[in-house]
């Protein structure tokens, strides 16, 4: 039904048509924000499709994945050997002490994957589970499209149901402010460095948040003050924080004084209520995939058979880089040998970045590049993950004049709220490292459609 449902909408457009839906989506992008800093999120005239049955079955194994993720953090807490795999630095170590007043480890959170229409693949590459961006921006741009003549076309034959996420994170913000449960009115700031070109959507929830009657601040870690026991941001008193820094990029770039910071100082008092919490950090190291492709861990963690199982099909064999020995596929091997002589499956990431940052594609580097690039993340946290099938698509674009309709990577990025699934990102690209923040691609948004 899909392959049908997208030449029948790339059959409704043509150059002219192609440049009238073009000016309707650029005006639309400009009137709500919808940039990543200067560059507009949708670069395509088409949104992401998914059947019902797909949506199910990403909401399905996200809520499994998620589930086991949160054993196997539970576990690497408690385990000396396997909590040093993970290489909390002393800054983490000591906030993951602190109670945050609610349970839930990762209130929000994303699964990064390639989904594919046409075999059913799905294959996770990371578990972005600290400050997962993008949740307002699919949202706004999911209702931007629906105006589009062509969609409208589309429409007659189709139905179309958008997946919107906005409520859930605030249902979430408002759940663990509930729980926490040390004011009874939220007081919201939402909380980021400044000139940070993720701007947009801070707005976009601002304006969505006072929408339901929510008076919120966007502000920066420089703009808090805590005094007699309360958190103020440019002087307003604030009980709940809407977090979307990250935990190492505040510790570094607040230096040896971090842990005094006003933000953190107000945490360590239960002033206010954090989400999503410092104790998110486990899930969103890279090192939660090499626990949860490492038989012998999981068996530790709990984790029966039959989710093993599971994740051995969705979850890519992950390995911390250190000498030594592990297993691959049920066979003994040297690790770092094995990584240099199968540089054609592997690619190396740091245990915790974002934004493609540090990536090494081992079947797009040379030998020497890679051998010097192993060499390298022996000394520094990082990790080595089996390369992924990667999921592609036909989209429609207008530019030179002409509507041009190319192959383009699928990133499909289901968000959660605690273990279930609300709204998706899509992130386009024609490079391998699909990442918008490392540059170029498009974001659009996510459809459930089915034949009227």
């Amino acid at each position: 039904m899909l392959r049908d449902a997208i030449a029948y909408y790339h059959g409704l457009l043509d150059d002219d048509s192609a440049r009238e839906n073009q000016r309707i989506l650029d005006e639309a992008q400009r009137r709500e924000g919808l940039y990543f800093g200067e560059r507009p999120l949708a670069t395509v005239l088409r949104p992401r499709f998914l059947s019902s049955a797909q949506y199910a079955q990403l909401q399905e194994v996200c809520a499994t994945v998620a589930r086991a993720a949160r054993q196997a953090a539970a576990y690497a807490l408690s385990d000396k050997d396997i909590r040093q795999l993970m290489a909390f630095t002393p800054g983490e170590e000591a906030l993951l002490e602190i109670d945050p007043g609610y349970a839930e480890p990762s209130a929000s959170s994303r699964l990064d994957s390639f989904f594919d229409n046409e075999n059913g693949s799905l294959q996770f590459v990371e578990y972005n589970a600290e400050s997962p961006a993008a949740i307002a921006y699919e949202d706004v741009l999911s209702e931007v499209f629906l105006s589009l003549p062509v969609m409208v076309e589309f429409g007659r034959r189709y139905e179309i149901r958008a997946v919107p996420a906005r409520q859930h994170m605030l249902q979430t913000l408002l759940e663990a402010f509930r729980e926490w449960g040390r004011a009874d009115e939220p007081r919201i700031a939402i909380v980021d460095w400044k000139g940070l070109p993720t701007h947009s959507e801070f707005v976009l929830f601002q304006r969505y948040f006072a929408g339901q009657g929510l008076d919120t601040i966007i502000c920066a870690p420089e703009d808090l003050e805590y005094r007699n026991g309360a958190l103020y941001a440019c002087g307003r008193p604030i009980n709940l924080v809407y977090k979307r820094l990250l935990t190492s990029e505040a510790l570094e770039r607040l230096g040896a004084a971090a842990l005094e910071h006003p933000l953190m100082r107000a945490y360590r008092a239960g002033s206010v209520c954090l989400v999503n919490s410092f104790r998110a950090k486990p899930l969103h190291k890279k090192m939660i995939f090499a626990l949860l492709s490492d038989p012998q861990i999981m068996d530790a963690c709990g984790i029966d058979r039959e989710v093993q199982a599971l994740l051995a099909r969705h979850v890519p064999w992950t390995r911390r880089v250190l000498p030594g020995r592990t297993t691959y596929q049920g066979h003994e091997v040297d690790l770092i040998s094995f990584i240099l002589e199968h540089q054609d499956r592997l690619l190396l990431k740091p245990n915790d970045d974002y934004g493609g940052k540090g990536i090494t594609i081992g079947w797009e580097t040379s030998a020497e590049s890679w051998r010097r690039a192993v060499e390298a993340a022996q000394h520094d946290p990082f990790v080595v993950q089996e390369r992924v099938h990667i999921a592609y698509e036909d989209y429609p674009a207008f530019h030179d004049g002409r509507l041009h309709i190319g192959r383009c990577l699928v990133d499909t990025d289901p968000f959660l709220f605690g273990t279930n699934v609300h709204g998706c990102l899509t992130r386009l690209s024609t490079v391998t490292l699909l990442n918008v923040t490392a540059g170029g691609g498009s974001t659009v948004p996510a459809f459930l459609i089915e034949q009227r």
